[in-house]
């Protein structure tokens, strides 16, 4: 595999309307971003991922775009874009935004001349089908819950496809004029300075056609639309068309989210000329999901999460690289999925931060990750504002699960826990605003924030700089971004270990993943110790004593 220039980086999310707010309003903006890249640099991230900050009406917070050219003035404007683009460089750092091309706002120019006139240009920019006898075109359910089809403004007879939110029509990309558009907005950001972009929800762009109905799998008469995108073929003509007229030419770097890619594709995706860059691996995040919704997740064990993570590397070795996380804006906080329940401390986090950071591929930070931020409690389905998680109660309820168990499902996988404010300090708002924050801040900001744990040496944050360190130090680094992964310790039950391995040196990441100390084997000769979450662990006989949620970095000795 050829070495690429972000490699080695580190890369790290940005949910913008909650990082920081500058003007009071209650929503993070740009100049808040601005103002903390010195911040973001000394934690060790080379690679920032803005969330969308595109003009939009916020139905889905910012991925219901109406306009791909503007900077929604909540954020800012684009002149602090162009200066945020310009401060990055400075520091030698790369800028990547949201690309949402699977689908517009419905109060985008393009949808509201399909409205005026289905039958002309803009009509066919979307999936616009006649509804005789009120009998929709398929039965899919959207992401949000409901038909996917909903019914045209001004039309009674005509319906639009929307795979997400109503707000959000697909857009049609069998339409080569619709392709265009999107080629030309690309290239436009990117001749702008921009280092590339996150793609977002992209293999929902191919459908499988005719429209056709599925085996209905819940009491709603619809099927989940993932019964339809197993059965799409062709979404490589439309993503090998995009890479090659927009991101080979500006060698921009580019993260796939990617679900339910076949196997046999996995090459053409992050191979060596791939449709990107790299993709996350989500197979730890949807892990013991159930059809049923969130109250129907058979949650998460240590040996499953080591299990995902090992099957995932193992898929990719030869072929490419992939972006490791535990989370990002649609999922709860990884320290509260990966750590079981009541067991989450400052020991704890380190430890799942070292297994998951010195993996195989690009590691991301997200928001508010650095510190070790928890899941929200919440005491009523009234202080919720994700639509997804909204959606989720009511199944749960229709299903005839108690509102309380409900409650707690939307606790535990809601996506408002990762987009509450980043919780800078232990003053008002934690520091995130002078006004009202338009999410309410988790109430232990007094105990988890930022300026706690700079100033404490042993913190989470401290940890998280001593990871990106350790990553591209000029002595591991060929070990640790380029080396082989090779799992070890397999059989042992509550174990996370593995070798990091290139020509000449081997590294061992080895974890006790419970709360109880143990002693284990060591396989090979242990040399230096580059880095741990606890105090220096005992080493003799080859075994080695590690504390309830103890990690270890440790330079082997070569045989």
């Amino acid at each position: 595999m050829k070495k690429q220039w972000w490699h080695d980086k580190t890369a790290y999310q940005i949910y913008p309307k909650s990082f920081l707010d500058t003007n009071g309003d209650g929503i993070g903006d740009l100049p808040g971003i601005i103002s903390r890249l010195d911040y973001l640099k000394d934690l060790g991230v080379d690679i920032i991922w803005l969330s969308p900050i595109y003009v939009s009406p916020l139905a889905d917070q910012g991925y219901d775009i109406a306009d791909y050219y503007g900077i929604d003035p909540r954020f800012g404007t684009m002149e602090d874009m162009d200066r945020l683009l310009k401060e990055a460089r400075q520091r030698n750092m790369y800028i990547v935004m949201d690309l949402v091309v699977n689908h517009c706002s419905d109060e985008h120019f393009w949808f509201k001349e399909a409205c005026r006139d289905p039958e002309g240009k803009y009509g066919k920019y979307f999936y616009i089908e006649t509804v005789r006898d009120g009998k929709l075109p398929c039965n899919w359910r959207s992401y949000f819950g409901g038909p996917v089809w909903e019914k045209l403004p001004g039309h009674e007879d005509k319906y639009y496809l929307h795979v997400f939110h109503k707000k959000q029509p697909d857009l049609n990309w069998e339409n080569p004029a619709l392709r265009e558009e999107i080629y030309k907005m690309i290239n436009w950001w990117l001749d702008k300075g921009l280092a590339g972009f996150r793609i977002d929800a992209i293999i929902n762009i191919k459908k499988a056609l005719p429209f056709r109905d599925y085996p209905a799998d819940r009491d709603d008469g619809l099927s989940d639309i993932y019964n339809m995108l197993r059965d799409a073929e062709g979404v490589g003509e439309f993503l090998g068309e995009m890479r090659d007229r927009t991101f080979l030419p500006h060698r921009a770097f580019t993260v796939g989210e990617v679900f339910n890619e076949k196997e046999e594709e996995l090459p053409d995706f992050i191979g060596e000329n791939g449709y990107f860059s790299t993709m996350f691996d989500f197979s730890e995040a949807v892990f013991g999901r159930g059809m049923g919704g969130w109250h129907d997740d058979a949650g998460i064990t240590p040996d499953d999460y080591r299990n995902c993570v090992f099957k995932a590397q193992k898929r990719v070795e030869d072929i490419g690289f992939l972006s490791n996380i535990i989370e990002n804006h649609d999922e709860p906080r990884g320290v509260s999925r990966y750590i079981p329940e009541g067991e989450a401390s400052v020991t704890s986090k380190k430890m799942l931060a070292t297994v998951y950071f010195l993996l195989r591929g690009l590691p991301w930070i997200y928001q508010g990750q650095e510190l070790g931020m928890e899941n929200v409690p919440l005491h009523s389905i009234e202080e919720v504002d994700d639509i997804s998680s909204l959606d989720n109660y009511q199944v749960a309820i229709r299903a005839g699960v108690s509102p309380e168990k409900a409650l707690r499902a939307v606790e535990k996988f809601g996506r408002d826990n990762a987009r509450t404010p980043f919780q800078w300090t232990g003053g008002e708002n934690a520091g995130f605003t002078t006004g009202t924050p338009w999410l309410r801040v988790n109430p232990n900001y007094k105990e988890i924030n930022l300026e706690a744990q700079a100033a404490d040496p042993d913190s989470v944050y401290q940890y998280y700089k001593k990871l990106t360190s350790l990553r591209r130090d000029p002595l591991y680094k060929e070990t640790l971004v380029w080396g082989e992964l090779i799992p070890c310790l397999q059989d042992l039950h509550h174990v996370m270990a593995y070798f990091r391995k290139s020509e000449g040196q081997t590294i061992l990441v080895i974890a006790n993943y419970q709360k109880e100390g143990r002693d284990l084997p060591l396989p090979g000769t242990p040399g230096r110790l580059l880095l741990t979450n606890g105090p220096q662990p005992p080493i003799q006989e080859g075994r080695i004593y590690l504390a309830g949620y103890q990690a270890a970095v440790l330079l082997m000795e070569e045989s």
